[in-house]
């Protein structure tokens, strides 16, 4: 493969540079270098401002409002936005469910829903993991009973991503409870607005609402909204959870990241000279730059699989493992690197517009809990574990 880019290339990365230089908030952009907790009103603005750009699903077809980029244009793309410090997407609308809705949804399905993910009219959430049934996902048990021109939801979902916030959330529920795990189970859209959804914060350990239990009792759903056929929805979930593993590898934040770091590296000190030149932390460091080169040629790898309309495969389940690793050690790094500044909980120094006074160098209050944070993502997306156990089926056979 060649990794260097055209001319053709090179100009549209200049225009991409360009655009985030001339159109993204300095607010946005600092807010998220510092690694601070952007409002739902911050990602609206910046979703407000790629999509009048055209630029917002840009891994649409030109039929539905995508710009018509190539898989090449697409990498740009993504690591130029990590690189500026844009807010990223908001995965759950533009990045899981239109893809589906493209693949598998009816044309009255993809004319009513499209469109309102583009222009904001609807924020989407995840309903897939239960109490009972995570990284086990065909394991879930809330129920759809079709009765007449509706199905009526009885169930739980649980670590719903900024559920708070949403007009809609896309289900996997189970419509026939005597068929095999994965094919009784079918792909509802849902409205949050329904009677008989209950939606309970759970309140993180750095005092934030990230995520949500959903509950739903007699909760009726027009049948339109089954994307699909009945109990045909693992194959669509499966299709869906290959774009959110892919996503979840962020390979433009991982470099940008990683480019904070080392500016870290040289900053801290250790016995008297710059910690970048300890041969230990310089070691690891260069451990990560490694993976981190070898990561973008598979992010490649992949984005060239489905240059065609496809999903990627396995190779989805490898950059997923890989990236989020690669971003865990990443924080793990940093959180290091500031050392015992990094030990203060200063919940206000999460928020935008604190100018308390900062203990120790700056950004080091946001070291810890963006690390604690970044555990999750080798569980969420479907387990790390999990990926392995595709890996080694769907490659070697095993």
């Amino acid at each position: 493969m060649d990794l260097s880019f055209t001319p053709e290339e090179e100009s549209f990365r200049d225009k991409v540079r360009a655009f985030f230089r001339d159109k993204l908030p300095a607010r946005l952009s600092t807010l998220v270098r510092e690694g601070k907790r952007l409002r739902k009103s911050d990602m609206e603005e910046w979703h407000a401002i790629l999509n009048e750009r055209g630029w917002l699903a840009n891994h649409w077809p030109e039929e539905w409002g995508g710009p018509g980029w190539s898989v090449i244009q697409r990498f740009i793309f993504d690591n130029e936005s990590a690189l500026a410090h844009a807010p990223r997407v908001v995965p759950f609308g533009v990045n899981m469910l239109g893809p589906v809705l493209i693949k598998y949804g009816s044309e009255e399905q993809k004319k009513q829903w499209l469109p309102r993910i583009l222009d904001g009219s609807d924020w989407w959430c995840q309903g897939y993991s239960e109490p009972g049934a995570g990284s086990d996902l065909a394991g879930l048990k809330t129920t759809a009973v079709r009765k007449g021109d509706v199905y009526v939801v009885n169930g739980q979902k649980t670590w719903t991503t900024l559920g708070q916030h949403a007009d809609m959330i896309f289900c996997l529920v189970r419509t026939d409870p005597a068929a095999k795990k994965q094919e009784g189970i079918s792909f509802l859209l849902i409205d949050m607005k329904s009677p008989g959804i209950e939606v309970r914060p759970i309140t993180l350990i750095d005092g934030e609402q990230e995520v949500n239990e959903v509950f739903f009792t007699d909760v009726e759903v027009p049948v339109a909204n089954l994307v699909g056929e009945e109990n045909l929805g693992w194959t669509y979930a499966k299709y869906l959870l290959t774009y959110e593993r892919t996503n979840i590898a962020g390979v433009g934040f991982s470099i940008a990241s990683f480019e904070r770091l080392k500016e870290v590296a040289q900053m801290q000190k250790k016995g008297g000279r710059a910690l970048a030149d300890d041969p230990l932390f310089a070691a690891r460091m260069a451990r990560v730059e490694i993976d981190l080169a070898n990561m973008q040629t598979t992010n490649l790898r992949v984005l060239a699989a489905v240059a065609g309309g496809g999903a990627p495969g396995a190779e989805s389940s490898m950059l997923k493992i890989k990236g989020t690793e690669i971003r865990q050690e990443i924080t793990s790094l940093t959180r290091r690197a500031y050392g015992s500044y990094a030990a203060p909980y200063i919940p206000e120094a999460l928020e935008a517009g604190w100018n308390g006074e900062d203990v120790g160098p700056e950004d080091a209050a946001m070291a810890a809990p963006s690390y604690f944070n970044n555990r999750k993502l080798s569980i969420f997306g479907g387990s790390n574990e999990i990926q392995k156990n595709i890996i080694s089926k769907a490659i070697l056979g095993l």
